[in-house]
């Protein structure tokens, strides 16, 4: 949410952020703008409404605004709406301090009334504009240097920020801070970067240090000094990015989704190989993340907290972790978790999973655990993240980077870790035998095989979702583990193709929801648990009585489902409780393809950012 990118070194400046801020499109944003500082003049300001496209159009790609010292920004609303005068960067009153931000200032009200009362002027609606012009008044009261100045903003703002700023009497320097939203920094021959994700600075650099919490820095070309809230230097250790900038690019496919559901079967496979270990008798091993058999066996509650599609991976891994482990496990939203204040137990342990590891609900919720004295576990994919800093243990989905804001290869590799520990947890717990636990462990390797095989049944996809582009409403059933997987389809039609959707609980039907079926109404049945196979068929004709058009999704050899639905997709045979990873594939396909017919922007949907770093 939101994108930071900056510069300072012997280069133009204009067009590294320009080209920074590209490769930050997929964080969702409405608004852009840079600002250049060419030697000792005055900052160059250029914002502008819309697609960066219009900012490059503006500057001539970067060309027209010299200076090899610069600040960039893309902009999510959060205060105010989209406009150009609402667009960062932000300057004081007389331009002596210039900035922008990520994240939200909640006390910015009582500041701004401060600051009017001391002769400033604001021109915008932004929390961001008081952010930074209280910098200027500090800056100028005390008559401190930057860090002081920032330091002392710190400590008096309530809020989450990652937050770049030049000062006119620093001229070839750029200061950041940050608390609770993301920032990377990168030096490499003589030059240094800022960047609120790894893609905007990878060209340049792989070996990023991760600013840390109520932290500070100060970069100038090619070096980077860090400090802390009391404006001691501190010294921080870079890590290696060990993807390289391809990766974040399309490579051929016309969209950065279609890419990365093909990349699914890698992000399986590699997700898998970091745990499962020995070349004859294969077993999973998790002392790399931290968990021994020991503590596995103390646990007495597993709670699962997490945002959107990682709150679904979270919902199959509760099905089964308790039917293979036989431990109880609770699966939060990390947006209501605080809120329910929730009980947790010494011997409990709180697995936080997120993509980005910056979500910042995820964030919250793993700060709430460890207050209690809980155990953390963190599945994330960024290595570094807070949230993989922060967690007592880390378990690394190896998906690589991700651009489409609609998650596909990441939320497989979620499932991937969350069928590991199942799995693990029941053999160390004995719940399962040596044999099953073989058996298991094969089947978790051949997912890799089978989703490939999957991608084979694109077209006959495509033609369905051309029968759903002009609908006005799509619901999706299943029971059980069937259940969680229509959550995640429904999410991945309603994001991107913006058709309403829900999924429900097949039971829960005669409950009121079948009062929404109307004629021709599409409705995707998921039937992959053999257990409920026969309800799920029972469910499905229920609908089709009041006029539902059906979609089936199944496993080979259950063709007696084509007696009851319109249009069938199987899957191959797998274990059910490994039966998401394949019948979510069909699913996302349907979304992108239903997008695409709707002529729409599958990577970046309206309204949505790819981390969602406030709250």
């Amino acid at each position: 949410m939101c994108g930071i990118v900056g510069y300072v070194g012997e280069k133009q400046a204009a067009p590294i952020l320009l080209d920074g801020l590209a490769k930050l499109e997929y964080r969702g944003y409405d608004s852009a703008g840079i600002a250049v500082r060419d030697g000792d003049g005055e900052p160059k300001i250029v914002k502008a409404k819309g697609r960066l496209k219009i900012l490059a159009e503006k500057t001539d790609d970067g060309n027209s605004v010299k200076g090899t010292c610069g600040i960039g920004h893309t902009r999510w609303a959060t205060h105010g709406e989209p406009s150009e005068g609402n667009a960062h960067p932000h300057c004081s009153d007389d331009g002596n301090v210039v900035g922008v931000h990520n994240g939200i200032i909640e006390s910015y009200k009582e500041i701004k009334e401060k600051l009017i009362r001391k002769g400033y002027s604001f021109y915008s609606q932004t929390d961001t504009e008081v952010l930074v012009k209280y910098i200027d008044y500090y800056y100028k009261k005390y008559q401190m240097g930057p860090i002081d100045a920032i330091a002392k903003t710190m400590v008096r703002i309530r809020g989450s920020y990652a937050l770049a700023v030049m000062f006119r009497d620093y001229p070839g320097e750029i200061f950041v801070a940050r608390k609770d939203s993301p920032m990377i920094l990168g030096a490499e021959d003589g030059e240094s970067y800022i960047a609120s994700d790894v893609p905007a600075i990878l060209k340049y650099t792989r070996n990023v240090y991760y600013v840390d919490n109520m932290e500070m820095a100060r970069l100038s070309a090619g070096r980077i000094t860090f400090y802390n809230l009391d404006g001691d230097e501190i010294t921080r250790e870079a890590t290696r990015i060990q993807w390289d900038a391809e990766a974040a690019e399309k490579g051929g496919f016309e969209h950065f989704m279609m890419k990365e559901i093909h990349e699914q079967p890698m992000a399986i496979r590699n997700t898998l190989n970091s745990v499962i270990v020995g070349e004859r008798e294969r077993t999973i091993d998790l002392s790399g993340i931290g968990l021994s058999d020991e503590a596995i066996r103390r646990i007495d509650t597993i709670h699962i907290v997490a945002c959107g599609s990682a709150y679904h991976a979270g919902v199959v891994t509760q099905y089964v972790c308790q039917d293979l482990a036989r431990v109880r496990v609770i699966v939060d939203l990390a947006s209501e978790f605080r809120y329910r204040k929730p009980i947790l137990g010494g011997n409990d342990l709180v697995i936080l999973i997120s993509q980005s590891g910056e979500t910042a609900d995820t964030l919250a919720a793993l700060r709430e655990a460890k207050a209690q004295g809980v155990r953390t576990l963190a599945i994330v994919n960024v290595v570094g993240s807070s949230i993989a800093r922060e967690a007592d243990s880390v378990f690394y989905t190896l998906a690589g980077p991700e651009i489409a804001v609609a998650t596909t290869k990441a939320y497989s590799a979620q499932l991937a870790a969350g069928y590991l520990l199942a799995v693990q947890f029941a053999q160390v717990r004995g719940t399962i035998s040596k044999d099953h636990y073989a058996e298991l462990i094969a089947e978790l390797e051949s997912l890799p095989g089978k989703v490939e095989k999957l991608m084979e049944n694109k077209e006959r996809l495509q033609w369905f979702a051309s029968k759903l582009a002009n609908q006005k409403d799509v619901f999706f059933l299943g029971r059980g583990i069937d259940y969680a997987i229509g959550l995640e389809g429904s999410l991945k039609m309603k994001e991107i193709s913006y058709i309403h959707s829900e999924a429900y609980a097949a039971g829960e039907l005669k409950h009121g929801t079948i009062s929404l079926i109307e004629e021709g109404t599409p409705v995707i049945g998921i039937l992959t648990q053999d257990s409920l196979y026969e309800k799920m068929v029972s469910n499905l004709v229920e609908v089709k009585s009041r006029g539902a058009y059906l979609c089936g999704i199944t496993d080979y050899g259950n063709y007696t489902i084509e007696d009851t639905v319109d249009f069938t997709t199987y899957l191959p045979r797998i274990d059910d409780h490994f039966a998401a990873s394949l019948a979510v594939i069909p699913l996302q396909l349907l979304g992108y393809y239903v997008s695409v017919a709707r002529g729409l922007d599958v990577d970046k949907p309206r309204n949505l950012a790819k981390s969602v770093t406030v709250e």
